[in-house]
């Protein structure tokens, strides 16, 4: 179906030719984010301190501090967004979605109860990756090179793994007390989800509004591209962050 929509390779040689101001828009976009803040999954200091000072149940802090982190997550946001690309069916998009959240939610719940920490730089870079390799996929790069497409589906739930391991090093860094943590943690995962409605909700406005334009198709690929081109700055800052840190 996707190289159905992104036709032959000779019409994206002439679509990437004329949409370079629109990649260096969603490059310099992406840029500004990166540089902003680069740690995919930090918290904000004032939230850092906060969670590391509370005791006992507070399930609408952590409610509130869940939706926070989805909605100013970029590197969440790119992936939904890449996923989302090329779904119109509402019942799609909901398949996909469901099966994202079902994957970080699995591993932030698992990883903070049982502590299971994974380096943040590592999973942080692997996450720049699932990035990457959603936005090959969206311009049919696999068919092209290997002949074959990969399942999508078990692409997105594994991603969501990793994306959850993500969330969960995190706060596993901001020692959160004991005292409650059950429900805490059950409360931040209800915030996740309703961050992650509310992107979603924004994103497919913004995506539904393009897509009427007559430019969607003849810049589709170079929106994907600038999107791979995030992944990867973001896959080469938390090497570097590994490795000099």
């Amino acid at each position: 179906m996707l190289s159905t929509l992104l036709g032959k390779p000779r019409h994206w040689a002439r679509v990437a030719a004329g949409g370079n101001r629109f990649f260096w828009i969603f490059l310099t976009l992406g840029l500004l984010g990166l540089s902003a803040d680069a740690l995919a999954h930090a918290v904000a200091q004032g939230d850092k301190g906060y969670i590391q000072e509370i005791t006992g149940i507070n399930l609408i802090a952590f409610t509130y501090l869940g939706a926070k982190h989805m909605v100013t997550g970029y590197d969440h946001l790119l992936f939904l967004l890449g996923v989302i690309f090329f779904l119109y069916r509402m019942q799609h998009i909901a398949i996909y979605v469901s099966l994202f959240a079902l994957g970080h939610s699995t591993t932030m719940l698992l990883g903070v109860y049982f502590n299971v920490g994974i380096n943040s730089y590592i999973i942080d870079a692997i996450i720049g990756l699932s990035i990457v390799y959603k936005a090959l996929d969206n311009i049919g790069a696999y068919q092209r090179w290997f002949g074959f497409q990969p399942n999508t589906k078990a692409a997105t739930l594994i991603f969501g793994f990793f994306h959850g391991f993500g969330l969960s090093t995190k706060i596993l860094e901001y020692d959160i007390s004991p005292d409650g943590l059950i429900p805490n943690l059950l409360a931040f995962n209800v915030g996740v989800e309703i961050g992650q409605l509310i992107a979603l909700a924004m994103i497919l406005i913004a995506i539904n509004f393009w897509r009427k334009t007559d430019g969607f198709f003849r810049h589709a690929y170079t929106a994907n591209v600038a999107m791979m081109s995030a992944g990867f700055l973001l896959f080469g800052y938390q090497l570097t962050g590994y490795f000099v840190a």
